[in-house]
Parts: C-alpha cells; sequence; structure tokens
C-alpha cells in the first residue's frame, strides 16, 4: 500500500489502518478463550503480511483484551515496532466501574487520561504510544486539564502524538485553543451509508487544518460488503440495495470487488481519509488493501454518491 503522512506529525500510515475492536471476538472478557487469543493475533499478523502499518485499539475493547492479544501478536513479529503506528483511545467508562452503581460515561479527566495511558502501555507491552486519542467528548471536559495531561505524558516520553475521535469541528477547536501540541486524527465514522462527516463541517476541518480524517465502520458494519445485512426495516433497504447494485456494476468495470470499491471512494476525497479496516478474516483483510490500486474516476465517484443518497443532487 501507499504510505500517506497523519496530519502535521512525522507520522507515515499505510492508505488503510487495521482495526482491532474485533481481535478478542467477544466484548466480555470472561468468554475470550485461548482460541480466540489465536485467531486475534493471526489477524494482526496477517495485517502486518499484507502491508498495514497502522492500528487501531482502544482500551475499553473487550475491557482491555484487544490490547493484550495485540501485544502478544506484537511479541511473534520481531522488528516488527518500530515500522507501526500503535493507536489507541481512552475517555469511556464501563457503567459499575469502580463502583457499583456508577453509570456508563466520559471521563477526560486529566487523572483518568494519565492512568488510562499507563495501562495501555502495560498491557500492549511498549513504552511509548504513537497516537494517543480521546474517544469520546467528555460534557465536562476542561480543555485547560486536558492540554497539561497531553503535555505530561509528552514530557515522559509515553505519547508521540495526540489526536480525538467523534469529536465535532467545534469541539476540536475549543481543545486545540487549549493545547500545545497539535490534534493530528478526528476519528468519526464515515461510510457511503453514513455520509455525515461530508456535510458538518468534519472533512472541511480536517482538510483546512490537516487533519487526518480516521473513518470507523468504512464498510457500515458489513452492510456495504453484505447485501444481505441489510435490515428489511430499515428506511433506508432500498437506496442501500440500490448502492450494491451500483458497486457490483462498478466492480466489474474496475476488475474489483464492491468492497474495493466502497473503500476506494472514501480514499479519493482530499482531506486524505484513512478507512480502518475491522475484519479478522485474512483474505478479506488483504482484499480491502487492493482498493489503494483504484483510482475512480470523478464521474463514478459522483454515480456512487447519488446511488448512495438515493436521490440526484440538488
Amino acid at each position: 500500500m501507499r504510505t500517506v503522512r497523519i496530519g502535521k506529525s512525522r507520522l507515515e500510515s499505510s492508505r488503510l489502518a487495521y482495526g482491532c475492536w474485533r481481535l478478542a471476538g467477544t466484548w466480555d472478557p470472561s468468554e475470550v478463550k485461548p482460541e480466540n487469543v489465536e485467531n486475534g493475533i493471526r489477524s494482526v499478523l496477517a495485517a502486518i503480511d499484507s502491508g498495514y502499518t497502522f492500528f487501531d485499539l482502544a482500551d475499553i475493547y473487550c475491557d482491555g483484551q484487544s490490547e493484550l492479544i495485540f501485544g502478544q501478536a506484537l511479541q511473534q513479529a520481531p522488528g516488527m515496532r518500530d515500522k507501526i503506528i500503535v493507536a489507541t483511545k481512552c475517555g469511556i467508562r464501563f457503567a459499575g466501574y469502580p463502583n457499583s452503581g456508577d453509570p456508563y460515561r466520559y471521563d477526560l479527566s486529566a487523572d483518568y487520561i494519565i492512568r488510562s495511558c499507563e495501562e495501555s502501555l502495560k498491557r500492549i507491552g511498549i513504552d511509548t504510544i504513537d497516537l494517543f486519542q480521546l474517544h469520546r467528548p467528555d460534557i465536562l471536559m476542561d480543555p485547560e486539564e486536558i492540554a497539561e495531561a497531553f503535555s505530561k505524558l509528552k514530557q515522559d516520553g509515553k505519547v508521540r502524538e495526540f489526536g480525538v475521535s467523534n469529536f465535532t469541528p467545534s469541539q476540536v477547536n475549543l481543545l486545540k485553543k487549549a493545547c500545545g501540541t497539535p490534534l493530528i486524527v478526528n476519528q468519526v465514522e464515515i461510510s457511503l451509508a453514513k455520509l455525515d462527516a461530508f456535510h458538518d463541517n468534519t472533512l472541511n476541518q480536517c482538510l483546512a487544518e490537516k487533519i487526518t480524517p480516521l473513518a470507523w465502520s468504512p464498510l457500515a458494519g458489513g452492510v456495504l460488503a453484505n447485501v444481505d445485512l441489510i435490515r428489511p426495516d430499515d428506511p433506508r433497504s432500498e437506496t442501500l440495495e440500490r448502492l450494491h447494485d451500483t458497486l457490483r456494476i462498478l466492480a466489474n468495470e474496475y476488475d474489483a470487488t464492491p468492497i474495493m470499491i466502497a473503500l476506494a471512494w472514501l480514499i479519493k476525497h482530499p482531506s486524505g481519509i484513512i478507512p480502518i479496516i475491522g475484519t479478522t478474516k485474512p483474505s478479506r483483510i488483504h482484499e480491502c488493501t487492493l482498493a489503494d490500486q483504484i483510482e475512480l474516476s470523478r464521474e463514478h465517484w459522483y454515480l456512487i454518491l447519488t446511488a448512495a443518497i438515493g436521490e440526484r443532487l440538488p
């Protein structure tokens, strides 16, 4: 795959990123068996073999188990640590932790940010996180407090770069004013079934300020990969089915697959969208990388957009 620079940093990433949220095969840590760990390690190694150099994690993925599995995979790939970007996120706290009765909530207090980072480092088994992101905006967040936490983590050598996830442009601006270090990514949901980022100024901000947009669920949870996953009660079911038809037609024209076309559509945007691939199937992991070889024409890009919207442009 081609490589791209992440934001204004010196970090360079493969054109697609590998998302590790499914590594444990479950969200319940008590259900993780040795075979789950083996499958997770196999998926990471398959991604490495396919050319992915950006690995997206979070402390809440199976309550830390995905980070543990990823760390074990790194141990089986000697010398790989210095060739990849390890990214993880913090800020979401589960209900009942640490005290019974505690609600599910977001926590971007300085103490929690720093503690979460240190715990992620231990689970992954590394000294420095390349990219540390705030997972969700905390309504109670104090930008100055967050800036202090970022500064300490950077000075201590525990984090190289920082970013956010699911932040609105105004929330990004609020945090940027307080932070001495730049925010180099904003990870948001972007796909042909989720077009909000094209209209709410998220991608405009990314393009103008050289913030790299990371697209989570770029295949809409598999809906764009498998027409059978479209729910009959989904009000957009007919539009999604027509979108599938369009992707299939263009896949034939480009000697590709519908998945590759859907990802190539995201990659073409000038903001530099990096789709995060979440499949654990080695064949699918490799298939997705081939999207990087497709250069859609402007006409085909708009043809796909029109199909996704379900009507002609105004």
